[in-house]
């Protein structure tokens, strides 16, 4: 699934090229994407003909383009979402779902093969949608508050990387870069909270920050031709993981083979001598 990168991607894409543009049209060829709008297909394309894009904003994974109406339309990517741009003409994606006609002779098209995505408007969402007011701020947000973070962190006795994957705690931070962050903190991913030192949960989430800033660098990470910019062009940070989806390659700092553990439905992936399960019973002694 996407994650704070590839969203950021895909957000500064559309912010450049559709920002100003006023929706000229509204075509929904699948009405899946929209099955969270109460409005329904032909409402949800009423709503928005005529009105402009002021603005193309994020929160964690979710993506919103603010209207002159004080509206937003708000959307998720899910797990193979994409958010197209195309000029009139061009042959229509196997998996188009919904085509936004817009001014200046450009077309916005979100693109879901497996449909776990979705668009639905936010009234008066413009400035933040109240759908999405309990996710956490991200790490790459300005007014995220790492020393917060930290001290709730230490109060739970949930594994660091349940805590980290937390979108109402912290969002945008998803499987792959919570394994890198832990890799790069040298902690197990089943750690409890309360067993981190404050310098540990505060390393724990500057690497988290490092790693997504360097994938945002690099448009991010694609596994397969699902996770693209607007443009359909994938990200190359798949060539900079250190653990995630390494499994059986000599770890980088000490040679011993990455391992893969199941987790949460998904897996996790860790060097066993770098980061070691926990043993420990009680909570040590703050050093700070």
């Amino acid at each position: 699934m996407p994650e704070l990168p590839e969203v950021e991607v895909v957000r500064a894409g559309l912010a450049r090229h559709v920002t100003g543009c006023t929706i000229e049209g509204v075509e929904v060829l699948h009405p899946r994407p929209l099955r969270r709008d109460p409005r329904g297909s032909d409402g949800f394309a009423a709503h928005l003909i005529g009105h402009e894009i002021t603005a193309v904003r994020r929160r964690g994974k979710y993506f919103w383009l603010a209207l002159s109406s004080g509206d937003a339309v708000l959307g998720h990517l899910g797990m193979s979402g994409q958010m197209l741009l195309q000029q009139p003409g061009v042959p229509d994606e196997r998996h188009l779902r919904v085509r936004f006609t817009l001014s200046g002779g450009l077309e916005m098209r979100f693109v879901d093969q497996r449909m776990f995505g979705g668009l639905l408007i936010s009234d008066g969402g413009a400035e933040l949608p109240t759908e999405i007011v309990h996710i956490g701020r991200d790490p790459l947000d300005p007014e995220f508050d790492q020393g917060a973070v930290v001290r709730r962190i230490r109060r739970r006795t949930v594994g660091i990387k349940r805590q980290l994957l937390d979108q109402g705690l912290v969002s945008g931070i998803g499987n792959i870069y919570a394994d890198e962050a832990l890799w790069a903190a040298r902690l197990h991913y089943d750690r409890p909270g309360d067993r981190l030192t404050r310098a540990q949960a505060d390393l724990v989430l500057s690497h988290a920050t490092t790693v997504m800033r360097e994938a945002l660098g690099q448009g991010g990470t694609s596994f397969d031709a699902l996770y693209v910019n607007v443009n359909g062009e994938s990200g190359y940070f798949d060539r900079s993981l250190h653990a995630y989806g390494r499994e059986g390659e000599p770890c980088e700092r000490c040679g011993t083979a990455i391992r893969r553990a199941a987790f949460m439905n998904r897996s996790s992936f860790f060097c066993p001598a770098c980061q070691k399960v926990p043993r420990q019973t009680r909570k040590p002694p703050s050093r700070h």
